[in-house]
């Protein structure tokens, strides 16, 4: 890993020129702050539901060069994190949650088409494998929540599992066929930041927000003045203590390795391309990429002090070098294997890890955030629903529950710190004693917390 590149696989790749810094004062109907997935869907779709609308984005680095240009690239039409992570914080909404998801991934799939953006869609299914035997005790009950809300699944023994994909570590699995994919989320972002600029959308990068005031934003190079802000800034600095007091960055980190030879594709049996992740508290996720290499990525959760974020904390050795290791322990068969891209970034994780939305800077702007790591096609959501929330709309979406209400926020620190370090000892040790539930995770979900992945 001596000669790995550091700047995330889908993104190193031939980029358009950069859109100009903001300089100067201007004025829009809408503002939005963050360049990721939230904020081009939102660009993108304002503008072309109503082209009459000034629309201007700004993002403080390059379109896609946060957590949605640097995660696996796993889709999933689940706006709750998964369907189980539903079913314990929505119940009675479940119905409803899941027909928008199944909405808006069709939806996702139909603005492809329209924008021609070649995202590298694939629907190959999912393989969530169990590694060790407590993690098979509730595959079936999963599979029946799938097949209730209509998904094609099935359990898989162990021999059929490993004859999916061959690894010694599996004793079984979920296997999910519809409801989702994967894409190369770098040209995602890129596609639709093309999308945006054809519209007619303002966007200026290298222009971090400075301040936010109600209708007024300040670059250090301008300023915007603006009925309407979306706030998109995913696990980046917030820019209002509501966001702060809900998102908890916490540092992910991943693995490419260089093409597999026709030899390892052989010996590895993944013919059918499906993405995988295992059960474990902390799991791996992992896939093939369009052109032939694994990308290998999770475990480690680090949360720093003071919501510390930073592009010296993209990388941490210690933390490749575990994947690596846990890589070949998957996939005996790839000992040796060079990795060519290793690299970090933060998640926006909120306690019940899926999308908040809220009001901010005197009810002159919405936030939406909180993803927690899956938010491919649930961003798409959350910029819809944003722009119902800013438009003042009444609609399904801005009558749910998931977005009426709120997560319970993390604490200041130094407890917001101590919570967290606990939290991930704790399920560490659930991982290593049979998935049994400690004192602190009992006390957690009795508190509504949940922390279950």
């Amino acid at each position: 890993m001596r000669d790995a590149s550091t700047t995330p696989f889908w993104l190193d790749r031939p980029r358009p020129a950069e859109a100009a810094p903001l300089g100067g004062a201007i004025e829009a109907d809408l503002a939005i702050v963050g360049g990721g997935f939230t904020g081009l869907w939102a660009a993108v779709l304002a503008k072309r539901e109503r082209p009459e609308r000034e629309v201007v984005l700004l993002e403080a680095e390059t379109a896609g060069w946060g957590a949605s240009g640097r995660n696996g690239g796993f889709v999933d039409a689940s706006l709750t994190h998964g369907l189980a992570n539903g079913a314990s914080r929505f119940a009675a909404e479940l119905d409803a949650l899941e027909a928008a998801g199944r909405a808006n991934l069709a939806e996702l799939k139909a603005d492809l088409e329209r924008h021609r953006i070649d995202a590298a869609w694939e629907e190959p299914g999912l393989l969530s494998v169990a590694t060790q035997p407590h993690e098979l005790t509730d595959l079936h009950e999963e599979v029946a929540l799938l097949r209730r809300f209509g998904w094609d699944a099935d359990v898989l023994d162990r021999d059929a599992a490993r004859a999916e994909v061959a690894s010694p570590t599996y004793l079984g699995a979920v296997r999910q066929r519809t409801g989702v994919g994967l894409v190369d989320p770098g040209a995602l972002a890129l596609g639709l930041r093309r999308a945006a600029l054809a519209l007619g959308v303002g966007i200026h990068e290298r222009t971090p927000v400075t301040r936010a005031a109600p209708g007024a934003l300040t670059t250090p190079g301008g300023s915007v003045r603006a009925r309407r802000v979306l706030l998109a800034t995913g696990a980046y600095p917030p820019l209002t203590r509501a966001i702060r007091r809900l998102v908890a960055p916490v540092y992910d980190y991943v693995l490419v390795t260089e093409p597999l030879t026709a030899a390892q594709r052989a010996d590895l049996s993944w013919e059918r391309r499906q993405g995988i992740a295992d059960r474990g508290n902390q799991f791996h996720y992992y896939r093939l990429t369009p052109d032939g290499r694994v990308l290998f990525g999770g475990y480690d959760a680090i949360y720093h002090f003071g919501n510390r974020v930073s592009p010296r904390l993209d990388r941490r050795p210690e933390s490749f070098a575990l994947l690596y290791d846990h890589l070949l322990a998957t996939f005996p068969a790839l000992e040796g294997i060079a990795v060519t891209h290793a690299w970090g970034g933060p998640i926006d994780t909120c306690s019940r890890f899926c999308v908040t939305f809220g009001r901010a800077l005197g009810g002159s702007a919405v936030f939406a955030v909180g993803y927690t790591g899956l938010g491919v096609a649930a961003s798409r959501f959350g910029a819809r629903t944003a722009l119902d929330l800013l438009d003042g709309a009444d609609t399904d979406r801005t009558r749910l529950k998931l977005v009426r209400s709120r997560p319970l926020p993390f604490p200041p620190e130094p407890a917001r710190w101590a919570v967290i370090q606990a939290t991930r000892r704790a399920l560490a040790r659930a991982d290593e004693h049979g998935g049994r539930r400690g004192p602190w995770l009992r006390l957690l979900d009795r508190l509504g917390l949940g922390f279950d992945t």
